[in-house]
């Protein structure tokens, strides 16, 4: 198989993880909307899986990279956008758009997550404080139950 062809698989496989992320992220949203603190702990088990999984196909896609690089003996930085000026194939190109696409919706999925969850801290702790400044006991068990940032 060509480097280029390579290089067009671990993209294809980018896309559909990145994919996975984006679905993982919407349902996230759901949750943390619902309050539905166990489904969240399932999901960030998720998102860890489908993250690792990310790190390895963009170092892989790197590493062809530069193996392209090499093999056509360009100079330079590794910038994916010259295969399509090189190669001019145009699946390239749609490829890089589609990732750059669905990055971005991503980011800014993660985001809105991020301010839900600090929302939602907020409130659990504003509840926790009502509670103890009651004559209401509280379980030790119920104050730990906070959501992590992590996205």
């Amino acid at each position: 198989m060509k480097t280029s062809d390579s290089i067009k698989s671990i993209m294809r496989e980018l896309i559909e993880s990145y994919s996975v992320l984006q679905v993982l992220l919407q349902k996230e949203r759901l949750c943390l909307v619902n309050l539905n603190v166990s489904e969240i702990e399932g999901l960030l088990k998720e998102k860890d899986t489908v993250v690792m999984r990310l790190k390895l196909l963009e170092a892989e896609r790197k590493r062809l990279l530069r193996r392209y690089y090499l093999e056509n003996g360009i100079d330079g930085e590794v910038d994916q956008s010259i295969l399509f000026k090189l190669d001019d194939d145009e699946v390239f190109e749609s490829l890089r758009l589609q990732l750059i696409s669905l990055i971005q919706s991503i980011s800014e999925l993660n985001e809105f997550n991020k301010i839900l969850i600090e929302r939602t801290n907020l409130f659990l702790k504003n509840s926790i404080n009502v509670f103890e400044n009651s004559t209401v006991n509280i379980p030790s068990i119920a104050k730990s139950k906070t959501l992590s940032l992590e996205a």
